[in-house]
């Protein structure tokens, strides 16, 4: 009698990639930076561009400095901590140096 071997869980088959909640952020956290993502574009709707690339800038700064901060039991997870800090420190500083590029210059 043959056995076949057992897939381990975190292996991806060809049909069926890997896919894990528990490797994710937080539902509630992701829904608040959604949020935020609302209101800004309620302030920019409005005309009120400042305020709209704040809120923005400062969403993904704070995001990136917990995920800096708590690592793997950060509520915020898209790829590794590196990524997820190195990009999000540059969205919130590289938004604030476009507005004041544009609207300053």
């Amino acid at each position: 009698m043959t056995t076949t071997p057992r897939k381990d869980p975190g292996q991806r088959s060809e049909s069926h990639p890997y896919v894990s909640e528990a490797h994710e952020g937080k539902p509630p956290f992701e829904w608040g930076v959604a949020a935020l993502v609302v209101v800004s574009a309620i302030l920019a709707a409005f005309g009120h561009l400042l305020g709209a690339t704040l809120v923005i800038s400062i969403t993904s700064i704070v995001c990136a400095a917990i995920r800096l901060t708590l690592r793997e039991r950060s509520p915020w997870k898209i790829r590794s901590v590196g990524f997820d800090a190195f990009f999000g420190f540059a969205l919130g500083i590289g938004l604030v140096m476009a507005w004041a590029a544009i609207m300053l210059w």
